[in-house]
């Protein structure tokens, strides 16, 4: 029962994560959207700013759909791999596993809709110091996307299950050592 109840908490946690995102990407759509071409950026801080930007490719600005062909088939190839992570969400035993699998479902789901309803990913947090940009401008789905993915990553390379002492078998049956 708490294995479902933690993946029930997992698809509400990507509910949530893509209902955020396309929140703040259609206040993004009202305010900076029809700001002036120039100058569609709003200062926020000295080192972090709102600016619209119009994302054709995935991550990193790879596999640049640059026609109605490749923007479908970079829907149809995201949809393929959140649907591999929900897969993987309903099989994960650990809720750590879970929280993060949601994390980066419910991000593809938000970017997938933006690609499926406008042709392209709206980002617009821009994160800068001077000139220097860690990052590209990104959004709330791509930050719950990489989140989830360290988690994982770190969890994979970091911690070590215990050793299966008991050849498999489940310790209620095991005998009693004395």
């Amino acid at each position: 029962m708490n294995l479902w109840r933690n993946r029930l908490i997992g698809l509400l946690v990507a509910a949530a994560v893509f209902v955020v995102d396309q929140a703040v990407k259609l206040w993004m759509i009202g305010n900076l959207k029809t700001l002036p071409t120039v100058e569609r950026v709003i200062e926020i801080l000295p080192i972090f700013n709102f600016r619209w930007t119009e994302n054709y490719g995935v991550s990193l600005g790879l596999f640049t759909a640059g026609s109605p062909e490749g923007r479908w088939a970079l829907v149809a190839m995201t949809g393929l791999i959140a649907i591999f992570v929900l897969v993987w969400l309903l099989r994960e035993r650990k809720m750590t596993e879970i929280a993060a699998l949601s994390l980066v479902l419910g991000g593809a789901l938000g970017n997938i809709r933006d690609r499926f309803s406008y042709g392209y990913v709206v980002d617009y947090a821009d994160l800068h110091f001077g000139e220097f940009r860690p990052f590209l401008v990104f959004n709330i789905a791509d930050a719950a996307i990489t989140i989830g993915v360290l988690i994982i990553l770190a969890r994979s390379l970091l911690s070590r299950d215990k050793p299966d002492t008991n050849g498999g078998h489940d310790t209620a049956d095991a005998a009693p050592e004395i």
